[in-house]
């Protein structure tokens, strides 16, 4: 039973959905150049349910860029309208549109000269009336059996704030990096914002030795830096190749194949030359990229001068989750 009633209000619910896309029309538009054309903030005002879903939007209005903030309407005319200012746009929310507290605030909104939008299940009603658009999210039932709690109304919506927000943003061009800025403690701005220079080790941290270094400097140095590599360079420290622990293995098996003394060889004589390299000014995910595409776990960062900048591992990027 519970499982019939569970798909029951989702049906529901996607219906009242799916019924607003026939509604988009010139309305919607109108909204969309309101709200793109304004100076102020989007004050967003809703009662009860309405308002708990006005808060979302407000909130989505100000995660991709449009400065917004909740007004709730009981504290609005108590006082709180004083945060409203004249280049703000109102984005007012009511199914029925009549909800006391808004209706009240109306006044002060028009004494302002306010544009004011609103998401109402009544376009004959008083908020209607005294809107500059309406966008109508009526819906035919609530999903509750009594068709009396706010259900399908409230996700309709919530819908059509998230149509407006996207919307808006599509139009002002904002970008995934934009998005990162307002989400810096977010793992898509850590994604977005964190560039290779940021994580990669620089200085005494990096395991380098000459190309006419033994073998067992070789494996001292890179037991040292830990980082399971080391950078190899010429006499004036350009680089000219790498040598990881995947090569010492390899190596391994060579000597036990064919009786080679490993310390008797010169670093040059065991490293992969044209080692992949990434700028230091890449993002960090695309190291993790690059890492990926060739299965690899460290990129070297080279100077204009071609001497080795740094050194970035994924263990870097997994600390940081990038990964």
């Amino acid at each position: 039973m519970s499982i019939i009633t569970g798909k029951r209000v989702l049906s529901i619910e996607a219906k009242a959905i799916e019924e607003l896309v026939s509604r988009l029309d010139s309305r919607f538009t109108k909204a969309l150049d309101i709200l793109y054309n304004c100076t102020g903030r989007i004050v967003v005002t809703g009662m009860g349910k309405s308002g708990l879903i006005g808060k979302k939007i407000s909130a989505t209005f100000a995660s991709t860029g449009a400065p917004s903030f909740f007004l709730h309407p009981a504290e609005g005319i108590h006082g709180d309208i004083g945060m409203v200012m004249q280049d703000d746009v109102i984005l007012a929310i009511s199914n029925s549109g009549e909800t006391d507290e808004i209706i009240a605030l109306l006044t002060i909104f028009k004494r302002k000269n306010l544009k004011i939008i609103c998401l109402t299940g009544k376009n004959d009603s008083t908020l209607s009336r005294n809107s500059d658009v309406v966008l109508d999210v009526s819906v035919k039932e609530e999903a509750c059996p009594m068709n009396l709690v706010p259900t399908a109304s409230t996700t309709a919506t919530l819908a059509m704030g998230d149509a407006l927000a996207v919307a808006l943003f599509e139009k002002r061009g904002f970008r995934e990096e934009d998005f990162a800025l307002y989400h810096p403690g977010g793992a898509l701005g850590r994604r977005l914002l964190l560039s290779v220079k940021d994580l990669m080790h620089t200085g005494s941290a990096i395991p380098i030795v000459y190309e006419n270094s033994n073998m067992k400097d070789v494996i001292c140095e890179m037991t040292s830096k830990k980082l399971g590599i080391t950078a190899i360079v010429d006499s004036n420290r350009k680089l000219t190749g790498i040598i990881t622990d995947g090569d010492l293995r390899r190596l391994l098996e060579r000597e036990i194949g064919m009786k080679i003394d490993i310390f008797n060889l010169k670093a040059s004589e065991v490293m992969t030359k044209n080692p992949k390299i990434i700028s230091p000014d890449a993002l960090a995910v695309s190291a993790v990229q690059m890492m990926e595409s060739y299965s690899i776990t460290s990129l070297i960062i080279k100077n204009d001068d071609d001497t080795v900048g740094g050194i970035i591992h994924l263990h870097d990027l997994l600390k940081k989750g990038i990964v």
